[in-house]
Parts: structure tokens; sequence; C-alpha cells
């Protein structure tokens, strides 16, 4: 093995140290030993110094090439450097940079905690989404301020990093906290909407309306001091606060967390911020609601009152009362119950039901005994159940089948001491109708009460009639009951009679073309130049608004069809004046054999299926049947 000279070097140094050790052993004298062996520490410890010299000095060579040279590996050149030893060392150094930072250079640091790849603009955007977000304005102002609230919940949520934050409205009659909204990260352990006041923390809040730090929950006691999950959660911290609004106490929020101490009182005067913020909130939804339902209330009584009213048959006064009641008051399901005044009972005459779950349809008749409406048709006075899934209320009949459970009003309609009918309102929230709500109702159904009590008492006067009074004709029962008879003596004495159905075709109605309504004029024309054809011996009569028929004795189909013929034409030849404009107007005719018949319908349908083969022709046409 061949040594290098600089490892030759290195032993020749260190055989140094033995050589010192051995003297004060081969001398006896005290002084020669002293001092080889103060050598020798010298010696020793000047050889340890320039070691560890060495070994710092490179240390920090290393770490400043580190702050200047790239840090790939495959950047790394090598060096060569002759040393004083005389031997050749090769060294492989980083490549150093220019020591200039540039774009090409440049790598920015990343934080840990704020890593993220959404660029500059999708942030932008998403932001843009959250400041810009509106209020709806579908919904009413309930679910308004459920949306205002749900951002402050979740902001509150995030800022304390809480693991539940809730908010409760309190019912001072019921003696019961309503879970309103809440954001929990154990969103499926909150089943429970409603809790009645006992002795846990929440309920304290109430009852001694000051707030609640608590720092340290115990396990063993989670469900009896926290009644808002259904099962333990670890809660080990929790902050209540009580909302005051119009001088009392409406609400109560909450924040808890399963880290103990999470808490501070400085959180208990943050929150009282919040819900001092919550509390203004509720005030400007309040002035804002009442203010636009007076509003809209107002302007649709007005409307109504502004507005002629001509009631021909219950579709109109259905109509009305639906288009009107909608701007009075919320409902997820609407009923009118009517009085039927030639059937003296009461019915279902509309139903609106804006919801997919069953409800009642039309025509159903109201038992008087054990139902709701029953109640308010016996009493005079409006029932209002806040919650009919309470018990088992019957609201129409008892076999009804509703699915709907939630708010239920009934309003009766009574005008001089008589009930015409009842209006009934349904939601699907609780406790929704306010005693407010109620006696404005009551007012307003005064108006819709008065015209019930119109068309009624003008369907039975009218009943009571014989003879129609715009054109002097027979009224449908009444020549019904008159041809019945006739019928019968025709039969006896083996007469020829028939019946011809006149009707008014089809016309512009449109007041703009006309500038007025043509009919009463168009009526008032037909009616007479029918009246001019007609001999003692035929019976006229008024079956419908555009409908007229003419019953003949001892006449044959085919000298009534000739009849029919000539009236048709002098009809459409005559002009008719409305205001400055003149026009003519046409009929179709269907005429039917009524000989040796005693069955007055019979004869009735076989002239109204004439009547529709002169309709299908396009009109100003005569068919007949025998």
């Amino acid at each position: 093995m061949i040594l290098s000279s600089r490892n030759k070097k290195r032993i020749l140094i260190f055989l140094i140290i033995p050589l010192l050790a051995i003297i004060p052993l081969l001398s006896d004298d005290i002084i020669i030993k002293s001092v080889s062996a103060a050598i020798l520490v010298v010696y020793v410890a000047f050889i340890i110094f320039l070691r560890d010299s060495v070994r710092i000095k490179n240390i920090l060579e290393s770490n400043d090439s580190e702050d200047y040279y790239e840090s790939d590996t495959a950047d790394t050149v090598p060096e060569t450097y002759d040393t004083d030893l005389g031997e050749t060392v090769k060294i492989v150094s980083k490549k150093p940079s220019s020591g200039i930072i540039t774009s090409q250079n440049y790598k920015p640091s990343i934080h840990s905690g704020l890593k993220s790849n959404i660029s500059a603009e999708e942030l932008k955007e998403q932001f843009g989404k959250i400041v810009t977000e509106e209020l709806p304005t579908d919904v009413n102002s309930d679910e308004q301020f459920l949306f205002v609230l749900e951002k402050i919940l979740n902001v509150i949520k995030d800022a304390y990093l809480a693991h539940s934050v809730i908010f409760f409205l309190y019912n001072e009659n019921n003696q019961e906290l309503t879970v309103q909204k809440y954001f929990s990260n154990s969103f499926n352990s909150i089943s429970k909407k409603h809790f009645p006041l006992e002795d846990d923390i929440i309920s304290k809040i109430v009852q001694d309306q000051e707030p609640v730090h608590l720092n340290e929950i115990s396990p063993n006691a989670e469900l009896d001091v926290i009644r808002y999950y259904d099962e333990p959660q670890g809660i080990k911290s929790l902050v209540g606060v009580p909302l005051f609004y119009a001088d009392s106490l409406t609400g109560v929020l909450v924040v808890d967390s399963k880290a103990p101490d999470a808490f501070g009182i400085e959180t208990v005067y943050s929150l009282g911020r919040f819900v001092r913020i919550i509390a203004i909130i509720i005030s400007l939804f309040d002035e804002k609601f009442s203010g636009s339902t007076a509003e809209k209330r107002l302007e649709t009584l007005l409307n109504i009152l502004k507005t002629e009213r001509k009631f021909d048959d219950e579709n109109d006064i259905k109509e009305t009362i639906e288009t009107t009641i909608k701007n009075l008051l919320h409902y997820d399901a609407f009923t009118f119950v009517y009085f039927h005044p030639t059937k003296q009972k009461f019915i279902i005459l509309s139903t609106e039901n804006k919801t997919s779950l069953k409800y009642v349809g039309e025509n159903l008749e109201i038992e008087l005994d054990g139902t709701l409406v029953g109640k308010s048709i016996l009493s005079g006075v409006p029932v209002n159940i806040e919650d009919t899934s309470d018990n088992t209320y019957k609201r129409f009949s008892k076999n009804e089948n509703v699915g709907l459970g939630g708010s239920f009003l009934a309003l009766p309609l009574i005008y001089d001491n008589q009930n015409f009918g009842v209006l009934c309102f349904e939601s699907l929230k609780k406790k929704i109708y306010t005693n407010s709500d109620i006696k404005f109702m009551r007012n307003a159904v005064k108006i819709f009460s008065f015209f019930v009590y119109t068309y009624s008492t003008h369907s039975i006067l009218k009943n009571l009639l014989s003879v129609d009074v715009e054109t002097g004709a027979l009224t449908y029962d009444a020549f019904i009951k008159f041809v019945s008879s006739d019928l019968v003596k025709a039969k006896e004495f083996d007469a020829p009679c028939a019946l011809a159905l006149i009707q008014i075709d089809d016309f512009l109605e449109e007041r703009s073309l006309f500038e007025t309504d043509p009919f009463p004029k168009v009526l008032s024309s037909i009616n007479q130049s029918i009246k001019s054809e007609i001999t003692p011996l035929n019976t006229l009569g008024r079956l419908g608004e555009k409908l007229f028929a003419v019953y003949f004795f001892n006449s044959s189909t085919k000298d009534v069809f000739l009849w029919a013929e000539k009236l048709r034409i002098k009809i459409a030849r005559k002009p008719i004046s409305v205001v400055s404009k003149q026009t003519t107007f046409t009929v179709s005719i269907g005429v039917a054999s009524a000989h040796q018949k005693t069955d007055v319908e019979e004869v009735l349908k076989n002239a109204e299926l004439a009547l529709n083969k002169a309709y299908q022709k396009g009109g100003n046409t005569v068919k007949s049947i025998n």
C-alpha cells in the first residue's frame, strides 16, 4: 500500500504524541515529567482546535452557498483545487447564480395555510356572487327574514369556529321555544323543532332574561343541559344570549363548541351586538311588510268599489271573490262555501289548492254538525285553528280526505243577520293568522257578503218570476211548465205541435270595436223580430242568455221550418245601430216535432240536436228533426 505525502505527514505529526507520553515514564526528574506532560496537553489541544475550526468553516461556507446557488442537483459542477499539502482535491459545488433575482429564477413562496388553485378571475367571480346576492322577491316577509337570518348565522358559525349556532323564537303564550334556523356540524342530530320551557340552560336564558356562559360541560350532564340535540355530541362550551324586540324577549341565540373554554366574556358581548342587529332587521321587515300589506289591501278594496260589478250567475261571484282574495291574505288552500238559494244548502262552490297534497273538491255539501265550517255557519263567528295536526279536525265533512296540516281560518259571510257562505283559508304554517288579520278580514268580507246577498236575492226573485225582465218572454221554468201541460192537451186532440230553438250567433263583443256593449241592443232587436212573427197560438220563452224557444200549437214541422227560414232571413237583413255604427247579426234555428209526445225534455233534446247541426254549419242556418 503506497501512502500519499499528505498521509505520511499526518503519521509523523501523530507519532510525536506517543513520544511525549513515554518521556515521563523513562525519566525520574520531576521537572522533566511536568514539562513533557504540559507539552503533550498543549499539543493535543492544538490539534483538536484546528480540526474543529476547519469543520465550522466548511459548515458556514456550505450555508452561504445555499443562499446564492440553485437548489437543483442537476446544476452542480465539479471544481479542482490544489491544496497546500501537495495533492489535488475535487470539490463538487452548486452552480452559482448571478446574484440577481429575475423573472427566470423567481419562485414565489407558497404559504401552507393559504394554498389555493383558484385564479384571480375565479376569486373575483365567486366574491361577486356573494356580495351581490339579492333578497328573494317571490316569497313572503317571513321567508325573506329567514334568508337574511341564514346569512347572519353562517357568519357567526365561521367567526367563532362553533360546532352549532341556533336561533330560537320564543312564544310567550305557549311558553315554548321553536328552532327558527340553525347551522351545525351535526345537522342530522337536530330533529326537534319545539321545546317547552323546562329547567335546561336555554329555558334558563328565557326565564332569567340574561346571557349564559358555560366553559366546561360534563359529558354525563350534556343531554340534561342541552336539549336541542337528539343524542350527545361532546359539547364542552356554550354561550346563549336573549333577543329583545318591542320591549319583550322574542328569541334566543345559542353558540356551542366541542372544545373546552372555547368562548370568553368577549363572546357574550359580541353575540349581544349580533342579536341587536337581528332585532333591528326584524323591525325593518315588520315595518316594510305591514306597510306594503296595508297598501296592497287598501288598493284591492278600492278596486272592488270603483269597478262596476254585474253578477249574472254563480261564476261571476266565484271569479270576483277568487281574484280579490289573493291580495288580502296568504293561504296555501282556499275554499269558497256558498249557500245555494234554490237548493237551500251549503256547498263548496270553488276551491284552490296550491300544494300537491290532497284536498276537497267542488260541489261537496257541508255537514253542519261536527265540522269546523259547520261551527262557523251555526255560530256566525270566525273559527281559527292554529295547528290542525293537534287533533283530528274535520273541516267540511266527516268523510273528507285532506292532507294539509297547519293553520285553518273560516270567516262567515254575514249580511242582515243571514249567513250566505264561508271563506276558508288554510296554510301549511302553524299559527300564521294573527288577531289583526282576523279583525281586518272580518271587516273586509262584509263587501263579499253584500255581493253574495245581492246575487242570492236576485236569484230568488228571478225564480219567483215567470216572465223574463229583459224580454218579456217566459222564464225557463215557466216555459217548461206551460209546454208540458200543452203537450198533454195536444195529444188528446191529436193536434200537430213543434218546438223551435232560436240562438243568437256569436259576434264580436269587444267594446273597443263598438264603443259599448252591443248585446242589449242586439237582444232587444231580435226579441222584437220574433214577437212580430208569432201568433196567439205560439208560446215564447227565454231559456238562456242568447237562447229563445217558440212552441207552436197545431202546426206541423214543415210549417214551422218555413216560419223559421223567414225569421232567419228577416233578422239577417235587419241592420242594428250601435252608437255611431250599423251592423247586422244572425241566428241559428233548430226545429223538432212534438206530435203525440208528452215528455217536454225529449222534445227539447231533439230541438237542441237540430240547433247544434245548424250551429256546426257556421250559423245563420235552420235545421229540423221530425
